[in-house]
Order: structure tokens, then sequence, then C-alpha cells
């Protein structure tokens, strides 16, 4: 071989491993650079399928409120009266993941149906998927209640949300909160328990653990199909999960319902069909719904042995679920001084708490969750001493209380 030819080869192989790397990372840019475009243009990509859940690495979400931007709305039960409103933060800004079952707080301005000024309202409402970078999901039901006598009526806010707030409203939201939420033993089978609106959480952990391959048991009742949410949805995961097992109990089928094809018991959810479902093993139990099935089944799976860590409940709207008191507690009398309104009150025991002792006496209070979960209804102490029918998820500050889970334990005078 001669030395031209050598030198040739050598030179050939040479040009060949450039050729070859200068391919490798001209691939791997393309790749980067179609993946930014995707991101920049949704419309080039080729799926449609929503982003994966995001893992749970839950940060501290934002101080205050945060505005939002309505980008969709979804009518979600054949009755039209339950509806999904997706966020988007004005800024653009990632949002921080939350743990499924927590939920929202808005501070919303509402007409005033007595035709007043217009009103500013506090109030919660729980996440309905699981953590998405790019926005958030609520899924609210209508409440047509009758005016009370004291007070703002009941369901004045998710009034105002089905009829008032439209795609492309902006909307005050600080950042997600409560202790209602999904616990870290992945390999502990889930049971599901939610009654009517009590369902929202449920759809958050769902999306949430689903994909992970998780076990999973809900048991949904309503009175029929018509009342139910997501009913399209539920029963495609039930389809395509052979680890999801859905139990629609309906207390009022309607009469071209038909049991085994529509849903699969003829009754409401309660102790005795979960016994009678149930295989014998341990499961950690999410229970959510109004405050009948609460004060029924919450006692009952802890008397059925139940562990607490293993039992985690919430009721939605103003009837949270408190444990009773004593006796003791609930004889004692106390002198209650609202100092802005100048009125003195004897609080007699009877009153689940400062904050629905107010309302019943006129006295208006902002308020959200009414768990004790949002700091909504902080209000300055000036004397005397409160106790806490549960202790509150959020830090009260000094010298003042949490009306919503406080009950006298002196004689008290509060800034209201």
């Amino acid at each position: 071989m001669t030395a031209s030819l050598l030198a040739l080869l050598i030179f050939l192989a040479i040009l060949a491993q450039v050729v070859f790397f200068a391919g490798f990372a001209f691939l791997r840019h393309w790749e980067a650079y179609r993946a930014l475009r995707e991101q920049l243009d949704p419309s080039e990509t080729h799926a449609a399928a929503p982003p994966p859940p995001m893992a749970l690495a839950v940060g501290d979400g934002w101080a205050g409120f945060r505005t939002f931007r309505v980008v969709r709305r979804e009518r979600e039960n054949a009755d039209g009266d339950i509806g999904s409103f997706y966020l988007e933060p004005e800024d653009g800004a990632s949002l921080p993941p939350f743990l499924p079952g927590q939920f929202l707080t808005f501070r919303l301005t509402v007409a005033d149906p007595a035709g007043g000024a217009p009103r500013q309202l506090v109030r919660c409402y729980s996440l309905s998927d699981a953590p998405r970078r790019d926005y958030y999901r609520v899924t609210i039901k209508r409440v047509p209640a009758p005016p009370e006598p004291a007070g703002l009526p009941p369901g004045l806010s998710s009034n105002h949300f089905h009829d008032r707030v439209q795609v492309g409203d902006r909307l005050e939201v600080r950042a997600p909160s409560g202790q209602f939420h999904l616990g870290d033993e992945p390999a502990v089978p889930l049971v599901l328990v939610a009654g009517g609106i009590g369902i929202t959480p449920m759809l958050s952990i769902l999306n949430q653990v689903l994909p992970e391959g998780r076990e999973v048991r809900l048991y949904y009742g309503v009175r029929n199909g018509a009342e139910a949410a997501q009913l399209d949805s539920l029963r495609g995961l039930a389809a395509s999960h052979p680890h999801f097992t859905l139990h629609l109990c309906y207390s009022r089928p309607a009469p071209d319902e038909v049991l085994g094809r529509d849903y699969q018991h003829a009754a409401r959810v309660d102790i005795g069909l979960l016994r009678r479902t149930l295989p014998l093993k341990r499961h950690q139990f999410y229970v959510c719904g109004p405050k009948g099935m609460m004060e029924s089944l919450v006692p009952a799976l802890a008397e059925a042995g139940v562990a607490p860590e293993d039992l985690r409940y919430e009721s939605f709207g103003p009837a949270s679920l408190a444990p009773q008191s004593s006796p003791a507690k609930e004889a004692a009398h106390h002198a209650i001084r609202f100092a802005r309104s100048d009125q003195t009150l004897e609080w007699d025991g009877t009153a689940e708490s400062l904050l629905a002792f107010a309302e019943a006496h006129g006295i208006a209070a902002d308020s959200g969750c009414r768990a004790g979960a949002c700091g909504c209804c902080q209000t300055r102490l000036l004397e005397g001493e409160v106790s806490y029918r549960q202790p509150p998820e959020v830090a009260v500050a000094p010298g003042h209380c949490l009306l919503c889970v406080a009950t006298p334990a002196s004689d008290l005078t509060l800034e209201l």
C-alpha cells in the first residue's frame, strides 16, 4: 500500500467520523427545536392529549391574590347546573403544583340581590383536575337557594360563576391550600366516596393516580345520572383502567335508567354497601359530600375499625363536619361584644362557631372555606380567649382568631 493511498484512507475515515457526529448533533438540535416550537404553538403538535400530571413537589404557591383569566367553560352534567372553569395566570408564569384534593380561594365582586352596591365575597372551590403547569380547573354546582332572613343568600357565589363569569374574565385567586388531599402511600388501595358535588376533589385525585396504576374504587352517590358530573369521563376512565372500579349509586333513578347498565346500586352510599362490596384488606378512605352523608358514614367507618390515618374527609359548603362539643362547653354562657357593630350578645353554646353566631345575628364577616383552612375569617380578638373545635390549618396572627372554627372560652370582644 502506497503512502498516498494510506493517507487517503485515513482522510476518509476521519471524514466519516465528522459526518456521523455532525449528523447526530443536528438530530439532537432538531428534536429540541421541534419541542420548543410545539410549546410556542400548540396547534402544530400532532397529539391532542393533555400533558401528563405533574410530579407532586409542592411549593409555597404565592402570597395574597393573583389574577387569573378564564380561558374555557364546560357544562359537566345533563341538568346543566354543574360547570367547570379553566383558569390560566394572567402573568403567564408556570403554576406551582398542588396536592390533589385541595381548593382555590376566590375573591369575587358580586351584584347585591337586594339591588344595593356590589358586594365582595371570598369563597373556596375544590380543584377538579390533576396538577398542570399551565392551568387550574374548578368545577362548581349552582345552588338555587332562597334568601335567608339574615346575611347574604346562599348560592350567591355559585350563581355568580354560572351567570356572570365568562371566557376572558379575570378572577382574583389565592394559592391552592387545604388539608384534605392525597396522602403519600401509593401502595395502599384507595376508596373514594363522593356525594353530589363532593365529586370535585375526587376528580383531582383520580386524574393524578390512575395513570400511576394505583388501585382505586369510587363510590359516587347522586339521585340519578342527570345530576352526576363528568359521567362520560368517569365511565371512560373505568373502561380504560382495569384497576379502577366505578360504583354509581342512584337514590332516585330515572324511569329509563337500568340497574347494572346505567348504575350499579339503587341506594345511597352507606357503611352496609361498603361492607358488602369491598374486599377485606387495608384501604385508605377519602370521603366528601353533604352533611347528612358525612355525619353517618364517617363515624361508621371509624367504628368499623378504619384507622384515623386511613380516613380523610371533608364536607363541602358551610356544613363542615366538626367533633361533637362536650356538654359542659355546650352549656357555657359568655358575653360576646362586637366592637364595630356596637352589639353585645349572649353565647349559649348552640352555634357551631363564632362565625355562625355572628351571621345568625346579622353581623357580616368575611369567610371562605369555613373549616379553618383559608384564613379569610381571621378577626382581631380585642379581649378574651377562644378555643378551637379543630386545629386551624393556617397560621393565626397574634391577637387574632379564626371565627369559623373558634368558640369562646371566656367573655369576648371582637373587632367586628
